[in-house]
């Protein structure tokens, strides 16, 4: 899933010099794919039979790398358009799946595991990165598309096995399920918050990092993001044996606000690397701190209903961003970092008297 929703990112400037890709166009390419991530977390929202179907998973996985591989064969920014929607409802579908199948059937038995598990993403984001980045020294656009959906395609083969969570009676969840709905409103409204900042920076970071320390820097910058996020969840998760994962969402949020902000205040390569390595940090552990404790309220589909509010605000925040571009990418950074801000505030809600013991149901969900 990291390589099939992130590597278009470092193939981004391959694309335009190579392939004639126009600005426009790539980011159009970019919109596609954050509404067919949107359209897949609606589907799970729509259709809970396909969050517990290990059909709808393997289908998932099976598109996920034929999109990537059918990207260099064509040059036709239609095709390109379809090809990157597609994957994002694929990506979307293998999130949802995956979280919900491994929140059920992990978190009683090795809670870290759960983090090592979103730490995946951020592995995915670096493996792509670097073959991008080693392809492009002896080939082309097209080769690093190629290679990235090889890679996929044997991470997807070890996942085949993966299933869904199982299906629970009706019965048993209205008669288990505690009223919880203010605190999940508060966290939905902060992960959507936490969706228009994280993509403000997710897409401008690196050309920032360019920008203010440098070619060199720049470039490396999506793999120091990945390296910094394979291991965080797993720590975020240890972490959360003794602390509120409340109190831990909030904490996260603030550093990532600090982290976004840090190359738009300061120049140099030092502010620019530990502004990839916060944001690496904590954009993963965010995720798996906010999913858990969805899943923990036990409002029905949470991971589906919180990933739909997380993905409207992907959408929202490069139309929020292009005001601010023409005079660089440091405006845009300060508004993505005010977003995470304002996930933080929401977050703090979150805390106030969060219940966190829910009696028997909460082992069900």
């Amino acid at each position: 899933m990291g390589i099939g929703r992130f590597v278009y990112t470092p193939i981004l400037p391959l694309m335009h010099t190579q392939a004639g890709l126009s600005s426009s166009l790539g980011a159009s390419l970019a919109t596609a794919n954050f509404i067919g991530y949107l359209a897949g977390a609606l589907l799970g929202i729509a259709a809970p039979a396909v969050v517990r179907s290990a059909v709808a998973l393997r289908g998932s996985l099976g598109v996920l790398v034929a999109t990537l591989a059918c990207m260099p064969v064509t040059r036709d920014g239609t095709a390109w358009f379809v090809l990157r929607l597609v994957a994002g409802a694929a990506s979307a579908l293998v999130f949802v799946i995956a979280v919900s199948g491994m929140l059920a059937r992990l978190r009683a038995h090795a809670q870290h595991l759960v983090g090592w598990a979103f730490g995946g993403v951020g592995a995915g984001i670096a493996l792509s990165g670097l073959l991008v980045v080693v392809v492009q020294t002896v080939s082309g656009w097209q080769a690093a598309w190629w290679t990235c959906a090889a890679l996929a395609a044997v991470l997807a083969a070890v996942a085949w096995p993966l299933t869904p969570p199982p299906e629970l009676s009706q019965s048993a969840v209205r008669a288990g399920r505690p009223r919880t709905h203010r605190w999940f409103l508060a966290l939905f409204t902060s992960y959507t918050f936490e969706g228009i900042g994280y993509i403000i920076a997710g897409t401008f970071l690196v050309a920032a990092l360019r920008q203010s320390a440098g070619g060199g820097l720049g470039s490396g910058a999506w793999i120091v993001v990945g390296l910094a996020a394979l291991p965080s969840c797993a720590l975020w998760t240890r972490l959360a044996h003794r602390w509120s994962r409340p109190a831990l969402l909030l904490t996260a949020l603030t550093v990532q606000a600090v982290g976004i902000a840090l190359p738009a205040l300061l120049g140099g390569a030092a502010p620019a690397l530990v502004s990839a390595v916060l944001f690496g940090a904590t954009f993963m552990g965010v995720s798996t701190m906010a999913l858990s404790i969805g899943t923990h309220l036990q409002v029905p589909r949470a991971v589906a209903l919180l990933t739909a509010g997380y993905s409207v605000g992907q959408i929202l925040g490069p139309l929020l961003a292009a005001p601010l571009l023409s005079h660089g990418y440091h405006q845009a950074l300060l508004l993505g970092s005010a977003m995470v801000v304002l996930s933080a505030l929401a977050a703090a809600a979150v805390c106030v008297r969060f219940p966190h013991r829910l009696g028997p149901a909460t082992a069900a969900a």
